[in-house]
């Protein structure tokens, strides 16, 4: 008998299953005040691990804020803030191995900081010149870094969730005890892509993490009106895929979820579903205005759920922090970013040539001749170009 039929229970008059048949539960470590629930069970963290961990909130708080406003004055093009999300995304690349592959959307740029991605690093990317690890070829907040094991982010919405099916699987056949990382929106999960990749990975029983940050938006389209189901944790079970629902706003129940479910995913060598109820407190993107689609009542009922303030007040009361040291923290990144900024914008971009590099051992005579053509358009219509001088 199959699996989809062992555990089945026999009735004699129709009974249908409806949205209120499955209750998903939601693990709540860490309290608003800095306090721990009664009975709570805490992840595996020590002062040291907690240390790095408001060290990454602090730096990405920082970087949004002058990012955004280096946008805002021209100076880069576009950019995307985690503000709000910063546990979600922070406790659980914290609970992972180095060697783990994280494949993230666009949101996650907290993520390849904690691994150890410069300030200098961000600012070459932010500004596409001629240092940036991608060579100017991506839009701003499109991070990679192989070094680190993070995936180049993608723009097209949820291509990156059946590739990381791909990715555990290929782990797992090199026999590597290691788990792919796959972080998406709730809006992603209405891509076919998101069926596909959960579908699989838990047929080829692939180690993968799939961890979904639902912020309550699709870019302006609120959940209400992207499914009916029971969020998207719901869904895990229907594919036979252990799930779990976890405060995105509380760093110690990520934590907690993740550690174990990738203990999980490396000892059985099969997928999790993490579903992170969080709320993204800033515009979707700077080309995104909010107040159309919400209101300034809802955005200041979470703030109160800040999950940078909640993890520092626990820090405090632990006698792990000081307002001071967090105040100190916040002015030293302030001077870094902005001191960082100055140079990057500075410096040139990449060399018109490098266009065509990367795609084929040599470039091959229909690249050549694209490239000719690009760089006598450019000659012709300089004035049209002035960033183009390597013509």
């Amino acid at each position: 008998m199959s699996n989809a039929t062992s555990h089945t229970e026999t009735v004699h008059r129709v009974s249908f299953l409806d949205k209120d048949s499955v209750t998903v539960p939601i693990l709540k470590i860490l309290q608003a005040d800095g306090t721990v629930y009664e009975d709570a069970v805490l992840p595996t963290i020590d002062q040291e691990l907690a240390t790095k961990i408001h060290d990454t909130c602090v730096f990405t708080r920082v970087l949004d804020e002058r990012m955004l406003g280096a946008q805002r004055q021209g100076r880069i093009s576009f950019y995307m803030t985690c503000t709000g999300e910063e546990a979600s995304i922070i406790g659980s690349a914290a609970s992972l191995d180095d060697e783990d592959v994280i494949l993230a959307q666009y949101r996650e740029h907290a993520a390849i900081r904690y691994r150890g991605f410069t300030t200098e690093q961000f600012m070459n990317q932010l500004f596409s010149n001629e240092k940036d690890l991608g060579k100017g070829r991506q839009m701003p907040i499109h991070y990679g870094c192989a070094e680190l094991n993070y995936q180049t982010i993608s723009s097209p919405l949820a291509t990156q969730i059946p590739q990381a099916t791909g990715v555990g699987y290929s782990l797992k056949m090199q026999d590597k005890r290691n788990v792919a990382v796959c972080y998406f929106g709730e809006g992603a999960a209405s891509e076919g892509d998101f069926h596909a990749g959960l579908n699989m990975a838990a047929v080829l029983k692939s180690p993968t993490i799939f961890f979904c940050r639902n912020n309550g938006y699709a870019i302006s389209t609120p959940t209400s009106e992207q499914f009916m189901g029971n969020g998207i944790a719901s869904r895990g079970p229907g594919y036979g895929i252990h799930t779990i629902r976890v405060d995105g706003n509380d760093m110690l129940a990520v934590l907690a979820a993740t550690q174990q479910a990738r203990a999980h995913a490396v000892h059985n060598k099969e997928p999790v579903l993490i579903e992170a109820m969080t709320y993204r407190l800033g515009a979707h993107s700077s080309s995104d205005d909010p107040s159309g689609y919400r209101s300034k009542e809802e955005e200041a009922k979470w703030q109160q759920h800040d999950p940078v303030k909640r993890f520092k007040l626990w820090m405090i009361n632990k006698g792990w922090l000081t307002e001071k040291q967090d105040a100190e923290l916040y002015d030293k990144y302030r001077k870094e970013v902005l001191a960082e900024l100055k140079l990057a914008e500075k410096r040139p971009m990449s060399g018109i040539d490098s266009l065509i590099e990367d795609v084929y051992d040599t470039p091959t005579p229909r690249l050549q001749q694209q490239l000719k053509s690009l760089k006598k358009h450019l000659n012709k219509y300089p004035d049209s170009y002035p960033n183009s001088g390597r013509a």
